[in-house]
């Protein structure tokens, strides 16, 4: 015969494992996101997600991706749950995610929330600082039971940004247009995460003031603002074709002093440790632009 001391003992016990099994944490959207144990089947709504989700080592639980997530390579074998814009309800739900990692700006909201509504657990993501990188690799590596793998990206993330800042930090001003995109021609304002990596370099934005994360604009606007450098992703990891269209503008500083700079897009436009790259050869950039003064 059990005595009640023991049973109390016993639920007690039980009820300690349960609730250090259960993982929580807080996304960009301010919502608690709980789970009873660490994700083992996660799908991911934007290519940067993916990317996340393998620096905090959850890659192995990873089982479904939107189109373009190609970082690392092993990602390109994931089953496709349609685009970041579209997504694949059914195909999502067929996976049984106990998991889905979302993109706030960029995946449509009704969407999210139907997957919601349908019993699914949402992380809405959305690093708008360079401390917003580090601090979603440490929480979805929480979600995911990969708490060491997700501190350590971290922190070599963190120690790669602060040791830029402190490089740069006495450097002479740059004014810089970045184009991330042609067609229409679009830029980013001084609350993107593209922002701060040209503000870590010694660089300024010549459209900072502008509303909204993404604006777009006109030649004009760029020809009017005189940048000394013009910064463009492009169409591919090796295609600096948008650069080519302002070399006809020959009064504009940047063309004179060969000031046409092209960085990899995975490399700045997606929240991820690769940011790191993306702002070193930004950095070096600009480098060239002041010793061309």
């Amino acid at each position: 015969m059990i005595r009640p001391t023991a049973l109390l003992a016993l639920s007690l016990a039980l009820l300690a494992t349960a609730a250090s099994a259960r993982v929580c944490v807080d996304d960009d959207a301010d919502r608690r996101v709980c789970l009873e144990q660490p994700a083992r089947r996660i799908v991911a709504l934007s290519p940067g997600a993916t990317e996340l989700l393998y620096d905090a080592g959850a890659g192995e639980r990873l089982v479904g991706a939107v189109s373009f997530s190609d970082f690392p390579p092993e990602a390109k074998a994931l089953p496709r749950v349609g685009s970041y814009k579209r997504l694949d309800l059914e195909a999502i739900l067929a996976l049984q995610p106990d998991l889905v990692v979302a993109w706030v700006s960029g995946n449509p909201a009704t969407q999210v929330e139907r997957l919601e509504t349908l019993g699914l657990t949402v992380y809405r993501g959305e690093p708008r600082r360079f401390a917003g990188v580090a601090d979603t690799l440490e929480r979805l590596a929480v979600l995911a039971g990969t708490e060491q793998a997700g501190a350590a990206a971290a922190a070599r993330f963190r120690d790669g940004i602060a040791e830029l800042r402190q490089r740069f930090a006495d450097a002479d001003p740059v004014t810089v247009f970045y184009e991330v995109w042609e067609e229409p021609l679009m830029t980013v304002n001084g609350e993107h995460l593209i922002s701060e990596a040209i503000r870590t370099c010694g660089g300024v934005n010549v459209f900072a003031d502008l509303p909204g994360l993404a604006p777009r604009i006109g030649t004009e606007a760029v020809i009017a603002a005189d940048p000394e450098a013009i910064v463009a992703g492009g169409m591919g990891e090796n295609n600096p074709a948008w650069l080519t269209p302002w070399k006809r503008f020959q009064a504009l500083t940047a063309v004179q002093r060969d000031n046409l700079f092209f960085v990899p897009p995975s490399t700045l436009q997606r929240p991820t440790p690769q940011m790191l790259d993306g702002t070193r050869l930004l950095c070096d950039h600009l480098e060239r632009a002041r010793a061309r003064r």
